[in-house]
C-alpha cells in the first residue's frame, strides 16, 4: 500500500508544479505540461510490461528494478540539470506508476484470500487518493523552495519505498513463466503514446483537426494491430481472450468512461477554484490553497475504500460500481447546480472522493473474480492502462469544452462552459451506471440460473 501510494503521489506531482517549472525553465506552459503528460505516457507503455513480468518468477527483482528507476528519475528532476533532464527524469518517474498492479498480485499470492481482497481494494483506492496527498505538499514546497524543493520530496519518498521493498518484499510462488510479448509491447506502446499525445494536444484539434483525425486513426488500427498480435502469440503480453470475457470487458468499459468522468469532474473543481475574481466567477486560490481543495477527495476516498469491502458481502461487485459511478454523478450535479461559495466545491469536492473511492475499490472485485491469481497482476495492469487513458482523454475533454466556452479576446472561459462539461461529466456517468447494472444482471443470472 505504501509503494503504491508513493508512486501515485510522485506520479501526480507535474499537476501543481507546472507554472512553477515553467517559470524557472523559462519554457512556454505547453512545454511544461509535458511534465505531467511524459509521467502519464511512460507509465500506461510500462504498465502492461511489468504486468506481464510480474505474472512471472522475477517480479520481486521486477519491483526492485522499476523503483531504482523511479529513484533514479526523481534525482534527475532535482539535480541542476536543463529541462530535457527534467523530462527524462519525469518520465523515470511515471515508470512506476506499473507497480500498482504487481502490488495486487503479491496482496493475493501472500495474504489470506478474506484479508487479500480488502487489502487489494484499498490499494487502488491509494493509487487514486496519492493525488490528493501529492497535490498541496508539492504546491506548499514549491512556494517555500522553488520546484526543485518540492521534487525533492518525490526523491524522499521514493528513496524510502525501495528500502521498504527490498526489506519485505517476498519472492514469487514457485512454478510462474512469465515472457514479455516483445512485438506486442511496441504496438501497445506506439498506440498508447498516440492516444494520450492526442488526449494532451487540445491545440492540434482546434487547429490541425485532419492531422488530429488521421493520427487517432492510426491509433484504433494500431490497437487491432495489436489485439491480433496478442490473439496469435503464445506467451500475450495480455490474455485478450480473458480480457474479452463479459465480466472483464464490461469492467474495462466501465472504468474507460468513469475515468473520463471521475477525471474531468476534478479537473473543473481545480481549475474552478483557480480562476480569478475578475473572470466574474472562482476564487483566485494559490496553487497551495487549491490543493488543499484535494484534501475532502483524499480523506472520502479512503473512507470509501475501507467500507468497501465490509460492504461486498452483502452487495455485489458490480452493484458497488454503479452505487459509486451514481455518487461520482451527483457530485457533477452539485457542481452545476452550486459553486458559487468555496464551501460547496469542498462538498463537490468530497462526494467526487467518496465515489471515486467506492468504484477504485470494487474494480479488483469484478475483475479477478475470473482472473486466475497467476494472472493477477497482468489482468490489473491493463485495468489501469484503461484507467489511464479514460483520465487523460477526461482532461483533454474538460479542456476542450472550456477553450469552446471562452470567448474571442478573453482569458478565461465563461461560467456556462463550467456547466456544460458537468453535464457532459453526468452523462459519462449515467453510461458507466447502466454498464454496471449490466455486469451485475449477468452475475446475478450466471449465479441463479
Amino acid at each position: 500500500m505504501f509503494i503504491a501510494l508513493v508512486v501515485a503521489a510522485v506520479a501526480s506531482l507535474g499537476t501543481p508544479l507546472i507554472t512553477s517549472v515553467a517559470t524557472s525553465f523559462h519554457v512556454s506552459l505547453g512545454s511544461a505540461q509535458w511534465t505531467l503528460t511524459v509521467a502519464l505516457l511512460s507509465g500506461a507503455v510500462a504498465t502492461p510490461v511489468l504486468g506481464r513480468l510480474g505474472a512471472g518468477p522475477h517480479r520481486r527483482a521486477t519491483i526492485l528494478a522499476t523503483l531504482a528507476v523511479v529513484v533514479a528519475g526523481s534525482a534527475l528532476t532535482v539535480l541542476p540539470l536543463p529541462f530535457a533532464w527534467m523530462l527524462a527524469g519525469r518520465a523515470a518517474q511515471g515508470v512506476g506508476l506499473g507497480l500498482t498492479a504487481l502490488m495486487m498480485g503479491v496482496a493475493r499470492d501472500h495474504l489470506p484470500e478474506e484479508r487479500s481482497a480488502a487489502v487489494i481494494a484499498l490499494i487502488s483506492v491509494v493509487s487514486i487518493i496519492g493525488a490528493g496527498v501529492g497535490y498541496p505538499l508539492a504546491a506548499l514546497l514549491a512556494e517555500l523552495g522553488g520546484v526543485r524543493a518540492a521534487y525533492g520530496l518525490g526523491l524522499v519518498v521514493t528513496a524510502a519505498a525501495l528500502l521498504t521493498a527490498w526489506r519485505s518484499m517476498p519472492e514469487a510462488p514457485e512454478g510462474r513463466s512469465a515472457h514479455v510479448d516483445v512485438a506486442g509491447a511496441v504496438v501497445l506502446a506506439a498506440a498508447l503514446l498516440l492516444v494520450l499525445f492526442l488526449a494532451g494536444e487540445r491545440n492540434l484539434w482546434s487547429r490541425h483537426l485532419a492531422v488530429a483525425a488521421g493520427l487517432a486513426v492510426v491509433a484504433v488500427v494500431l490497437l487491432c494491430v495489436w489485439a491480433v498480435i496478442e490473439l496469435c502469440s503464445t506467451t500475450p503480453l495480455v490474455d485478450v481472450r480473458a480480457v474479452r470475457h463479459p465480466a472483464v470487458a464490461g469492467a474495462n468499459l466501465a472504468m474507460f468512461v468513469g475515468g473520463i468522468g471521475m477525471y474531468l469532474l476534478l479537473t473543473l473543481i481545480t481549475r474552478y477554484a483557480q480562476t480569478p475574481h475578475g473572470a466574474g466567477y472562482g476564487f483566485g486560490l494559490t496553487t497551495f490553497v487549491a490543493g488543499l481543495v484535494l484534501i475532502p477527495f483524499s480523506v472520502l476516498g479512503f473512507v470509501a475504500g475501507k467500507l468497501t469491502p465490509r460492504v461486498r458481502t452483502r452487495i455485489a461487485d458490480p452493484l458497488l460500481l454503479a452505487g459509486s459511478a451514481v455518487v461520482v454523478g451527483g457530485g457533477f450535479a452539485l457542481f452545476a447546480a452550486a459553486r458559487s461559495d468555496l464551501a460547496e466545491l469542498f462538498a463537490a469536492m468530497g462526494v467526487l472522493g467518496f465515489g471515486v473511492g467506492g468504484f477504485s475499490a470494487a474494480m479488483p472485485g469484478v475483475i479477478l473474480a475470473v482472473t486466475p491469481k497467476s494472472e493477477t497482476s497482468s489482468a490489473m495492469s491493463f485495468n489501469y492502462v484503461v484507467r489511464s487513458v479514460g483520465y487523460s482523454l477526461g482532461s483533454a475533454i474538460g479542456g476542450l469544452i472550456l477553450a469552446a466556452g471562452t470567448g474571442p479576446g478573453h482569458l478565461f472561459p465563461d461560467d456556462s462552459a463550467y456547466t456544460t462539461a458537468a453535464l457532459v461529466g453526468i452523462g459519462a456517468m449515467a453510461i458507466t451506471t447502466l454498464t454496471s447494472l449490466a455486469l451485475a444482471r449477468r452475475r446475478s443470472s450466471e449465479t441463479n440460473p
